[in-house]
């Protein structure tokens, strides 16, 4: 077992590694916590009572985050034609269409954070499934990024839209912002993002429907949330 950096360890000394806390305590602690040369990104990791192996216990969905994430998104359209033009326009930062294909395959070109197309691009689209599928990058109607509506969906995205998930151990994780927005935007994104997760909640999930919610740092250790 590899041991802790020294500003690991001293981020640990400032709670207790068992207890609950309240999402505004928590976000206090990670606020003092000492500081990387980075600015990091605040985690969210939350354990649901669902099997994600099930068709009807599927938890997923996207949600605008009230103050972003911090992070700037870079943005991908397959799209042809006015609708190329609409994608430009509305600030996507690569548009294009099948020769885009073999840059990604060949290249391993992946220099943009999240992928849009048009439905009528989709057969083009598919043919990526195997290399932009394991990096979570495949267009997709429910997260709105199968769209005739460009513009909306880029709009969105660039605003501080995420997606949530789940993982094959039924855990979804997410950045809900950085550390340098302080505690009440990162309270208010937290907020967002455990309402949409739990109005998600699939009418098949039986029994406890969040396990347990932790928040860490990018670097740092995670504490334990108490979920009302």
């Amino acid at each position: 077992m590899k041991k802790k950096g020294k500003r690991y360890q001293e981020s640990a000394k400032l709670f207790e590694a068992k207890k609950l806390y309240s999402p505004k305590d928590a976000i206090d602690i990670i606020e003092k916590m000492p500081k990387t040369k980075f600015d990091e990104t605040v985690e969210l990791h939350v354990k649901l009572g669902v099997d994600s192996k099930h068709a009807d216990q599927q938890v997923r969905g996207t949600v605008v985050l009230p103050n972003g994430t911090g992070k700037t998104q870079r943005v991908l359209v397959f799209a042809k034609g006015p609708k190329a033009d609409e994608a430009e326009k509305a600030g996507a930062d690569f548009v294009g269409a099948e020769e885009l294909i073999p840059k990604i395959q060949n290249e391993n070109w992946f220099e943009y954070d999240v992928v849009v197309a048009t439905p009528d691009m989709m057969g083009v689209v598919g043919r990526l499934g195997k290399v932009l599928g394991p990096k979570g990058l495949m267009p997709n109607p429910k997260s709105g990024t199968v769209t005739m509506d460009v513009t909306k969906a880029i709009e969105e995205i660039k605003s501080g839209k995420v997606e949530y998930r789940l993982d094959k151990n039924n855990i979804i994780h997410l950045g809900f912002g950085k550390v340098s927005f302080g505690t009440d935007k990162l309270l208010e994104n937290y907020e967002v993002i455990m309402n949409a997760i739990i109005k998600a909640k699939p009418a098949a999930a039986k029994g406890q429907y969040v396990k347990s919610v932790a928040m860490a740092t990018t670097m740092g250790p995670g504490l334990y949330i108490e979920h009302k």
